[in-house]
């Protein structure tokens, strides 16, 4: 099964020559402020100016104002946005008219109850990233190293293409994905040797590990 693997959160130029070298479609770019994984402006256009072709650029946002988001789409050249707060299905749709933009939203689980919020984005974002829901009083909505029960998405039928995050690391990506049918998977803590510090090992490790 061909699968894409995401690497989110990078900082470096070296893990981002890592990452794609490794076999990585996507790489992720952090702007919010609570994260040890944000980039300054100038920082993140100049990573994604070494992104190799055939990479797409993918930028997080929490919650962005337009002011924010004309700001990271002036400086950085993107080829998706993703949305990792409580944006609104509204919220999506203005996003993805006002920038030309595909638009991946992130919705975090814990149970049976929270499917129908992922049903309902489905019908406005072009990608889906289904993640564990972060623990009540967590600074970060996404990064925190926890995985949800992969049997809560057995037997869906996906109206978009999705990506598995949560928890996800070089030593059980092999198992979420036979264990998901998932095409996409996406990391950032699971490469990390501490919060915001990529390894290029665990980088190509995951990669290997996710593309068999």
């Amino acid at each position: 099964m061909d699968t894409a693997v995401k690497i989110c959160g990078l900082r470096e130029a070296a893990h981002v020559a890592a990452a794609a070298g490794a076999g990585a479609r996507y790489v992720g770019f952090v702007f919010f402020a609570r994260s040890p994984r944000n980039l300054a402006l100038a920082d993140a256009a100049a990573l994604a100016l070494s992104v190799p072709e055939g990479v797409a650029k993918v930028a997080l946002t929490v919650n962005a104002t337009d002011a924010e988001l004309d700001a990271i789409t002036g400086a950085v050249p993107l080829d998706m946005l993703q949305l990792h707060g409580q944006e609104s299905p509204a919220r999506v749709v203005e996003v993805r008219a006002r920038y030309g933009l595909p638009v991946m939203k992130a919705v975090g689980l814990s149970d049976a109850a929270d499917l129908a919020t992922l049903d309902l984005y489905q019908t406005v974002a072009d990608q889906i990233l289904v993640d564990a829901k972060p623990p009540k009083g967590a600074e970060l909505p996404g990064g925190n190293g926890l995985a949800f029960d992969w049997r809560l998405l057995l037997g869906r039928v996906w109206r978009r293409p999705w990506m598995l995050a949560g928890g996800l690391t070089p030593e059980n990506v092999a198992l979420a994905i036979r264990s998901t049918n998932a095409r996409q998977v996406d990391v950032s803590s699971g490469v990390e040797t501490a919060p915001g510090v990529k390894d290029a090992t665990l980088i190509r490790a995951f990669c290997k590990a996710a593309l068999g």
